[in-house]
């Protein structure tokens, strides 16, 4: 039975152009930029100084607080600088620039290809040596992945939700690793489940994907608990609010974290990457990067060291066309367009997009037409027209009674608008406010 979310959702073009370009290791760049900021949470605190050497894998930052991540050398080579320089969103964060050489990996870390099926670890392990490797989520929001491992007292989960839906466009790095890693990847998930103490966990796979389907379920044979659930081709049946209301049914209440539903959701990318910490002692320093557009030489996915410049994984998939009009981090409903090719890709760059010219500008905003097609496709069931407006006119508290917050930013709004109206640019405007307000009044 094929299912999904029964809340709005559009279904923009696929456009999956290097759904079939199997995993390519991007050589190692003669210098990364590691920031100390790359997930949800307060920044890593610097370990290393300015002439240190290090080699891959050696812990150069600490993760503060719960929330919050370490981070570790992706290469071998010498901390040329520690110093503030800009972030895909044109920010300056603290960033430590490492110059190069031999690839040494640390001690212990296991590089071979062997597959490692036999689980040692205790749950408390797996959630300590999670925290350990600086894992976050991959799927894009970056949230330390220790965090969701660690069920709040009281709360219960039973259900674990693997994320391999990818249902935003263009982006087909997941779908290459359950083709490609899908063993170590169902390891993983084994080992997420024993950390959770849950007995049950579904792969949420888009039915666009049927030889991803196919595939793990030809594994899954040798797995108990574990099953695969083809879900119908809507965006954005990636969130975690739709995958669960997908799969099980349950809805997660306003303003809740999902496991008041009993269920925890992880990308494939992350329980892949749980599977390398776990077993093989491998921090996360690397991930597999979609470079991708309509114009591009070779759609390609790359298996990439963090820190490595953007520029580095064009330039590998045939360099920037001549009629690019914009070069996006992420994909074309939710990623942002990047001002410099120089930036480094981090823990949460899922694929790198190049628009044409043609595509990359948008029409000019007319007036709303009061047809509430924004209203019918929005997946949280907001009024995103009346968020848009009262935000535009600073109405702040009609802003937050009208649950802005509860919006995942999703872009099915303004996708769908026959006005062309920015929707989404003024949605966000009123949950940075929102989001500010709440805070100053609990001081």
């Amino acid at each position: 039975m094929i299912l999904t979310f029964p809340k709005g959702g559009v279904h923009p073009p696929d456009n999956k152009l290097s759904a079939g370009s199997p995993i390519q290791v991007l050589p190692v760049p003669g210098t990364v930029t590691i920031p100390l900021s790359q997930h949800l949470g307060a920044p890593a605190e610097p370990l290393v100084k300015k002439g240190d050497s290090v080699i891959t894998g050696q812990l150069i930052a600490k993760g503060c607080g719960f929330i919050s991540a370490n981070i570790h050398s992706s290469v071998t080579g010498t901390v040329a600088r520690i110093d503030r320089l800009p972030d895909s969103s044109g920010y300056r964060r603290l960033m430590v620039v490492i110059n190069t050489g031999k690839d040494d990996w640390q001690e212990g870390i296991d590089t071979s290809p062997r597959i490692i099926k036999n689980i040692t670890a205790t749950g408390g392990e797996i959630i300590k040596k999670t925290l350990a490797a600086g894992i976050v989520g991959l799927g894009g929001a970056a949230f330390p992945s220790h965090v969701k491992l660690s069920v709040p007292k009281g709360k219960k989960a039973d259900i674990l939700i693997i994320n391999g839906v990818e249902c935003e466009p263009c982006l087909t790095s997941d779908h290459r690793l359950m083709l490609e890693k899908g063993e170590e990847m169902i390891i993983g998930i084994q080992l997420i489940m024993k950390a959770l103490d849950v007995k049950k966990a579904v792969i949420g796979i888009e039915n666009n994907k049927p030889d991803a389907i196919k595939h793990l379920n030809s594994i899954l044979k040798e797995y108990e608990g574990v099953t695969v659930q083809p879900l119908k081709v809507k965006y954005p049946q990636g969130a975690e609010k739709q995958l669960i209301k997908a799969v099980t049914g349950r809805e997660v209440p306003s303003g809740k974290l999902p496991i008041e539903t009993g269920a925890v959701v992880h990308n494939v990318g992350t329980a892949f990457a749980i599977y390398e910490a776990i077993q093989k002692n491998k921090p996360l320093i690397e991930r597999v990067i979609t470079v991708t557009g309509k114009n591009v030489a070779n759609p390609s996915n790359f298996l990439v060291r963090i820190g490595t410049p953007v520029a580095s994984l064009i330039e590998a998939a045939g360099g920037v066309p001549e009629d690019t009009g914009k070069v996006v981090n992420g994909g074309p409903m939710m990623g942002k367009a990047l001002n410099s090719l120089d930036i480094p890709v981090t823990k949460g760059t899922s694929g790198i997009l190049l628009i044409p010219e043609s595509e990359s500008s948008r029409r000019p905003a007319e007036n709303c037409i009061r047809c509430a097609r924004c209203v019918s496709i929005c997946p949280m069931g907001l009024e995103p027209y009346l968020l848009s407006a009262a935000s535009e006119n600073k109405k702040w508290e009609m802003v937050e009674s009208e649950h802005v917050l509860d919006c995942m930013e999703c872009g099915s709004c303004s996708y769908i608008c026959p006005s062309a109206r920015p929707l989404l640019d003024y949605i966000r405007l009123g949950k940075s406010t929102v989001s500010h307000i709440i805070r100053a009044r609990k001081q």
